[in-house]
C-alpha cells in the first residue's frame, strides 16, 4: 500500500484545498493513500460566516418594475448588496476549516452560473450559494433537482417568465447543453419539450421562494429524448438522468479541475462516469475515483492547472504568514484577475485554463505577490500562522508544484527564500 510522501500530500492538498496549507499536508503526510483520500473527502464541519444584510426579494422586486427612477435605485441598491456578499464569501473562505468544501461550492457555482449583474438580488445569490455548499460533496442528482427550482436560478435563466402562454426555452437549453448532456446529444425539439414541461415554474413575489403556477404550466404531451408523456420538469430531469452522457460530462469537467486543462483521457473518463452513475451520482464517489487515479498523481500532471485567481489571492495567505489585504480589496483584485465572485462572464461560467492568464492579470498577480512577500513573516498575522522550520529543500517542494524557474537565492534564509518562491512562475500553478 502506498504510503504518501511529503510532495505527495502537498499535491493532495493544494489540489482539493485553497492554498498547500503545511498543518494539513503534515496531517496526511505518511498515511497510506487511500486513508488519506478518505480524511480529505470526510472533512470537518465548519461554520458558515451569518449573511450580510441584504434587501429581500419581495422589496426589491417591485422597485424594478416600476418606474425609472425606482428601477435605478434597485440596480444601486443590488450593486452595494452584491459587494459586501462578496466580501462575506472572501471571508468565509479565509476563515473556513475546510477549503474542499469552499472549492467544490465555487466548482458548483461555475457549473450552474447565476450572476448579480443580471438577477439584481444578491438575496437570492446568497441562498443559492448555501444550497451549492450544501450539496458540494452531496448527490448530483438531488442537487440538479434543486438548482432547478431554486429561485435565483429561475431569475438568471428566465424560467420565472416560462408560461404556456408565452413559452422560454433559456433554462431548458443551459439545462441541456451546460448543466447536463452537452451539445451534440439532444435535439431542438429536446429543448421545446424541456421548455414546455417546465412552464409554470416561477418565484413567489410574497416572500421569494419556488412556486408552481398550475394555471401556466401546459400539461400537454411532449416527446424527449425518445419518451413520450405528459411531463413536468421534474420529469424531465430524471430522464436526464438516465443518459449516460452526464456522467461523462461532469466527469470531464473534474479532469479539467483537478488533473490537467487538457483533453481528458477517454478511458478514464469511462471509469470514473461508470463509477459514478453506479453510485447514483454520489459526487464523493466521483472525486473518490479521481483521486485514486493514475492520472491524478501522475508526474506530468503535477503543476498542470493555473491557480485560480481565489488560490492567488486568498489560498496564498492561507499557507504563508504574511498580513491579508482589506477585504474590499481583495474583492477589488477578484474583479481585476477576472474571477469576480457571484458574477460569472456568462451563463457558460469563467472558461478557466489558461484564459486566468493575460498581460494584465499576470501584472496584477505579481503585484499583488510582491506587495504581499514585504511582509514581515515574524509578526503575528490574523491567521496565527507561523513560518515552518524547515530545510530549503523541503520550503521548495513546498510552496512549488515543480522547479523553480528562476535562479534560487545565494544568500541564506528562510524569508528571503519563501519570497523569491512566491515570485517564482511556478508559484502560479498547482
Amino acid at each position: 500500500m502506498e504510503i504518501l510522501t511529503f510532495g505527495e500530500a502537498t499535491h493532495l492538498v493544494a489540489r482539493t484545498g485553497l492554498g498547500a496549507e503545511w498543518e494539513s499536508i503534515r496531517r496526511l503526510e505518511g498515511k497510506a493513500r487511500p486513508e488519506a483520500i478518505e480524511q480529505v473527502l470526510n472533512p470537518p464541519a465548519s461554520p458558515v460566516k451569518a449573511a450580510p444584510a441584504m434587501t429581500p426579494w419581495y422589496t426589491l422586486e417591485p422597485m424594478r418594475l416600476t418606474d425609472a427612477q425606482n428601477r435605478k435605485r434597485a440596480w444601486m441598491v443590488a450593486q452595494g448588496e452584491g459587494k459586501r456578499l462578496q466580501g462575506w464569501w472572501v471571508e468565509q473562505i479565509l476563515a473556513t476549516r475546510d477549503p474542499f468544501t469552499e472549492r467544490m461550492t465555487l466548482f458548483w457555482h461555475n457549473h450552474f452560473t447565476s450572476s448579480i449583474q443580471k438577477t439584481l438580488q444578491p438575496s437570492l445569490l446568497h441562498k443559492q450559494n448555501l444550497l451549492l455548499r450544501q450539496h458540494a460533496l452531496g448527490n448530483f442528482a438531488e442537487l440538479l433537482h434543486a438548482i432547478a427550482k431554486d429561485p435565483a436560478m429561475l431569475v438568471y435563466l428566465d424560467g420565472y417568465q416560462n408560461t404556456k402562454s408565452s413559452p422560454n426555452e433559456n433554462f431548458a437549453r443551459e439545462l441541456l447543453e451546460l448543466f447536463t448532456l452537452g451539445r451534440g446529444h439532444y435535439s431542438e425539439a429536446d429543448v421545446k419539450a424541456a421548455a414546455k414541461a417546465f412552464t409554470g415554474w416561477g418565484v413567489d413575489n410574497r416572500n421569494g421562494q419556488f412556486t408552481f403556477r398550475a394555471d401556466q404550466h401546459d400539461g400537454g404531451r411532449v416527446s424527449f429524448l425518445g419518451k413520450s408523456g405528459n411531463f413536468d420538469g421534474d420529469d424531465i430531469i430524471k430522464i436526464l438522468l438516465e443518459h449516460p452522457r452526464i456522467a461523462e460530462q461532469i466527469s470531464e469537467k473534474f479532469w479539467r479541475n483537478f488533473v490537467n486543462n487538457g483533453t481528458p483521457d477517454a478511458a478514464v473518463i469511462k471509469t470514473w462516469a461508470q463509477a459514478f452513475r453506479s453510485s447514483g451520482y454520489d459526487i464523493k464517489a466521483l472525486m473518490r475515483a479521481v483521486l485514486n487515479s493514475d492520472a491524478f498523481w501522475a508526474a506530468n500532471n503535477r503543476g498542470a492547472l493555473i491557480k485560480l485567481p481565489v488560490e492567488i489571492l486568498l489560498g496564498t495567505v492561507r499557507m504563508i504568514p504574511y498580513p491579508r489585504q482589506p477585504t474590499v480589496e481583495l474583492v477589488n483584485l477578484c474583479r481585476l484577475l477576472g474571477q469576480e465572485l457571484f458574477d460569472p462572464p456568462n451563463v457558460r461560467g469563467w472558461r478557466g485554463g489558461e484564459y486566468w492568464i493575460s498581460t494584465q492579470t499576470l501584472l496584477v498577480r505579481t503585484s499583488y505577490l510582491t506587495k504581499l512577500s514585504r511582509g514581515d513573516l515574524n509578526q503575528k498575522v490574523e491567521t496565527g500562522l507561523r513560518l515552518p522550520q524547515a530545510p530549503p529543500e523541503q520550503l521548495v517542494e513546498w510552496m512549488l508544484p515543480v522547479r523553480p524557474i528562476q535562479p534560487l537565492p545565494d544568500i541564506p534564509g528562510d524569508r528571503r527564500l519563501v519570497r523569491a518562491l512566491l515570485l517564482d512562475p511556478a508559484f502560479q500553478v498547482v
